[in-house]
């Protein structure tokens, strides 16, 4: 029988001009003419040449976002001359910026990617945790966060000009959050810093820890992580174990654009935007073994809506109609995704709902639309079909989501195991492993859908490839091995499609329940940064070439993943 819920529910057109004058000015005689400027913030680089958007035949006025709040009017090209412009400059504090970089070195060029006029922007931190115990081993993840920043260019590196600071508060006063401290169903776990910045469209964004081992500034005024760096985690035994960084201190934490969900941040002149990063914790860390733990971060951000739109629910037992019992040992894990670019739809957060089967994700951007996938295992280990709730907009109470209790006998989940190896170059990576479904969602076609891994710690799908000692026979040569498991429903799941504020869930197709592995690899301490040639991999065999089929109450082996090319 179907269920059907009613739910609650820069200037454009610019083009560059450089002026001759510009290009022949040195450091020298910048810091000549701008002597009665002299003073704290005030800095002159070389300039190799500048170029600024304009339209000809006059250089327009060009926000500049410095403590001086100067701009530079509208000059006739016939005027920027030598003399001319150092006793403009001597009078004016031109090109002083501190947020917004005119400068490029070694003869290259540079273009302002700003728009005119400034906005501003609040940085919050989100993560509702799904792996604090008992789901998981940990009581507590610290990180210590001592920049966010922002870029417009899509393909900036590390250490390219124009990276716009959003936090500056957290520079001197850097701040060590608990990312397992957010109230159950509460939306911020903390507000980071707000700043102003030049208007545009920024397409990056990082976050920057403090490291490890306390070098490169300001530190908080109390560490949790006693004698174990700033970052750390506490599992539930109350050890403590540093959280492996690297260069990720130095070079950040990335959101790259296919991580901002909703698409780039736009700031407008004059407008407040709130920018909302959430920092999957239980995705980002990676067990290596001998009590060492490595961060790799897999976090997403996007422009949060100024009423902290959500998604929301009620996940109920389908044939009691009451939250679903899950005793000291059971659990209903709920994931929010998105398609990602291969089509398939990847976790962005994940919940565990509360004891009356309630979640909520928020903040969320504005306009997004999502997948919510619900799984659950009840205190006598029973195990439920995954749920799922296709092409939810944010601001939607899904009110009550059935879940139906498995009639296969037993009525367990089934448990994928197998291993993933790689080879070339230094031949140890991190690898992510996950399961999906092919589901068929009315009017929108065929998809992908990742199903959580169920379980607590029986489930490990964040691996360290980076030793031989685990590879079978038949292994590639030199490669390294490791092991992963993915606790799964042993049924099909139960499928619904948000249309006109209603939603009605099938049954679970009988028969044969299909899966697919999908393994991605990641280089070691490398912030995320993917690995391996393809980097991507998906197997949906077990181990004797069959179809992948789950089988309940049973570990079924998967066939190998081999990645190669790993450097």
């Amino acid at each position: 029988m179907a269920m059907r819920t009613e739910l609650a529910g820069g200037r454009e057109g610019c083009r560059s001009v450089s002026s001759p004058a510009l290009r022949h000015f040195s450091a020298a005689n910048l810091h000549a003419g701008a002597a009665a400027l002299d003073g704290p913030g005030v800095s002159f680089l070389q300039f190799q040449r500048v170029v600024i958007p304009a339209q000809a035949p006059r250089l327009t006025p060009v926000h500049l976002d410095s403590r001086w709040g100067l701009i530079m009017g509208n000059f006739q090209h016939k005027y920027i001359k030598s003399r001319t412009f150092l006793r403009c400059l001597a009078g004016l504090a031109v090109f002083v910026a501190l947020s917004v970089s005119l400068v490029s070195c070694g003869g290259s060029t540079t273009t302002l990617g700003v728009g005119s006029g400034t906005g501003s922007i609040t940085v919050s931190l989100s993560d509702p945790p799904s792996c604090a115990f008992p789901n998981g081993s940990f009581e507590h993840v610290y990180v210590t966060i001592r920049s966010v920043q922002a870029h417009m260019s899509a393909s900036a590196a590390d250490n390219s000009a124009g990276w716009q600071e959003l936090t500056p508060q957290l520079n001197s006063a850097p701040k060590q959050i608990d990312l397992f401290s957010l109230a159950s169903n509460a939306c911020l776990l903390a507000t980071l810093g707000n700043a102003a910045l030049p208007a545009g469209t920024y397409q990056q964004i990082r976050l920057l820890l403090v490291p490890n081992s306390g070098a490169m500034g300001p530190l908080p005024p109390t560490n949790a992580c006693a004698g174990q760096g700033f970052n750390c985690v506490v599992l539930h035994d109350g050890s403590l174990h540093e959280l492996q960084l690297s260069s990720q201190a130095n070079t950040g934490l990335k959101i790259p654009p296919g991580q901002i969900v909703g698409g780039p941040i736009s700031v407008g002149a004059g407008q407040d935007v709130d920018l909302n990063i959430d920092f999957n914790t239980c995705a980002s860390i990676v067990p290596e073994g001998s009590g060492q733990y490595r961060l790799k971060p897999a976090l997403t951000g996007g422009q949060a809506s100024k009423n902290s739109i959500g998604i929301s629910g009620t996940i109920i037992d389908a044939t009691s109609g009451a939250p679903v019992s899950v005793g000291a040992t059971g659990a209903v894990l709920v994931a929010l995704e998105q398609p990602d670019k291969t089509g398939a739809d990847v976790i962005l957060r994940e919940t565990v709902a509360d004891s009356s089967g309630n979640f909520n994700f928020c903040p969320l951007p504005p306009g997004a639309i999502f997948d919510v996938v619900v799984v659950a295992i009840n205190g006598s280990g029973a195990a439920y079909n995954a749920t799922i709730a296709a092409n939810v907009p944010g601001g939607t109470n899904l009110n009550l989501i059935p879940v139906n209790i498995e009639t296969t006998s037993p009525n367990m989940p089934t448990s994928f195991q197998g291993v993933v190896t790689a080879s070339g170059g230094s031949a140890s990576i991190d690898a992510a492993v996950s399961a999906l479904q092919s589901v068929n969602l009315p009017n929108i076609g065929t998809r992908g859908v990742t199903i959580p891994a169920e379980g607590g710690n029986n489930s490990a799908s964040n691996i360290s490839v980076a030793s031989n000692t685990l590879c079978p026979a038949g292994a590639p040569p030199s490669a390294n091995c490791a092991i992963y498991t993915l606790i799964e429903p042993a049924s099909n799941p139960r499928i619904g499609v948000f249309n006109a504020r209603t939603i009605s869930y099938s049954m679970p197709l009988p028969g044969a329940v299909p899966y697919t592995v999908r393994a991605d690899a990641f280089a070691p301490l490398g912030g995320g940064t993917s690995s391996c040639s393809p980097s991507s991999k998906t197997i949906n065999l077990d181990a004797s070439g069959h179809a992948l089929n789950a089988v309940p109450g049973s570990t079924v082996p998967v066939k190998e993943v081999d990645f190669a090319g790993c450097s």
